[in-house]
């Protein structure tokens, strides 16, 4: 029988204790070995839980009992996880985590501190959830070289957006529903600011491309600005807004990282995860494309992608362990995302310029391909003037947004600017 201990007795680590027994025939034919919850700390009290007897508030229950092998972190946040993560390291107990923030922020120094001690550090469902992701990009695709990941990584602002589009609701009414059904925080903000997607494709492309990507490089605008009208004009493209997360390799081998608002089309495979479903798509240049999906929250997902990392662990106990490996002083190097090539959906408000407008637009953007109008919806009274620019071929956002200033200089408004892939 191997002991474990879980850190923080929230949504996921109840999740985590249920999952221990509710599977526990099959984790042992897995594991080869019981899989036995003998601690779980957290400073609360849960009087009449059915794992009271477990519970306790003295850290060194956890950090000073040889007989518990494994510690899983769902605390939260970074602070007294990062504090109680290397205590655990540091007396030789694997560690799985499902927190993105303390993967993001200190990934790379806990999993150099887990390979000097001969354990591991594993965090699958730190990015999908119960959506299986961190293996597969570290062990199945290791023959690729990884060309792009994209993503809807957040299943909040994904049921958000999924309202505005079907139902035509406001973004105020999509949180205010998604809050009442549990799908939303009372303070929403690292999820329809970005933040929350943001230390996710960090932690995914620093796995794909070997090298540390720092969240904080990372260009990420939220869904808050989003209107009812730029999802009539998306439908008019035939595409669909979604926060999309996505990490490409460019031709001068710097990364382009980004979060933000992007027209995907219909047909993409991305299209298919409404609601708080999650989607992440896989180039590599010997696979092509592969597709993976599923909840990326929620208490038994999560928890499921927790206790197969503390399997994993329990596999490797006494061998080789497993541990993904990146560090700080190779660090990737991320392109400002001024400088990175892009396709752009504008709107602007003409109103106050003098001369013609679309003749202004078309002359501000000749020399980077020109601009494609879009025929406003038959349903919008009002929504300015609309057009893509950087086709045929993709431009630097900086050059564009020159040309756009311009144009602003002239008394145009702009109302709106969405990417486009």
């Amino acid at each position: 029988m191997i002991e474990i201990a879980i850190l923080g007795y929230g949504t996921v680590g109840t999740g985590v204790a249920e999952v221990c027994d509710m599977n526990a025939a099959a984790i042992r034919r897995r594991a080869g070995l019981d899989i036995h919850v003998k601690r779980i700390l957290d400073v609360r009290d849960f009087p009449g839980d059915r794992y009271e007897d477990r519970l306790t508030k003295d850290p060194a229950d956890v950090f000073d009992d040889p007989e518990i092998r494994v510690v899983v972190e769902t605390i939260g946040g970074v602070r007294i996880a990062y504090e109680f993560t290397k205590r655990a390291l540091a007396a030789g107990k694997h560690v799985v985590t499902s927190n993105k923030e303390l993967v993001a922020a200190y990934g790379p120094e806990l999993m150099e501190l887990a390979h000097e001690n001969g354990i591991s550090y594993l965090f699958e469902a730190s990015v999908g959830g119960g959506i299986p992701i961190i293996r597969p990009l570290h062990k199945c695709l290791a023959a690729n070289e990884i060309l792009s990941i994209s993503g809807i990584l957040n299943g909040t602002t994904n049921y958000i957006l999924t309202r505005m589009q079907q139902e035509g609701v406001g973004f105020d009414e999509a949180l205010r529903e998604a809050q009442e059904a549990g799908y939303a925080e009372k303070d929403p903000s690292a999820d329809v600011e970005g933040h929350d997607a943001c230390r996710k494709i960090a932690i995914l492309s620093s796995i794909a491309y070997d090298q540390f990507v720092d969240y904080r490089d990372v260009r990420t605008e939220g869904i808050v600005a989003l209107t009812q009208t730029d999802m009539a004009y998306a439908a008019a493209l035939g595409s669909r807004i979604k926060l999309v997360a996505s990490c490409r390799r460019l031709e001068d081998g710097r990364l382009d990282a980004q979060v933000r608002p992007t027209l995907i089309p219909a047909s993409s495979p991305l299209a298919v995860a409404d609601g708080v479903f999650n989607a992440i798509l896989v180039e590599g240049n010997a696979l092509g494309q592969a597709m993976f999906y599923g909840r990326g929250a929620g208490k038994l997902p999560t928890a499921s992608a927790v206790v197969a990392d503390v399997v994993e662990c329990v596999m490797h106990i006494g061998k080789t362990p497993h541990y993904h490996l990146w560090h700080r002083d190779n660090p990737a190097e991320v392109a400002p995302f001024g400088e990175t090539p892009v396709r752009l959906l504008i709107r602007l408000d003409p109103s106050t310029a003098s001369d013609d407008p679309r003749g202004a637009i078309q002359a501000a953007f000749a020399p980077h391909g020109g601009a494609r109008f879009v025929y406003r919806p038959a349903d919008l009274s009002e929504g300015g003037l609309a057009f893509v620019v950087g086709e045929p071929e993709e431009v630097a956002e900086d050059v564009l947004r020159r040309a756009l200033a311009g144009l602003e200089a002239t008394g145009m408004k702009t109302l709106s600017v969405l990417r486009v892939v």
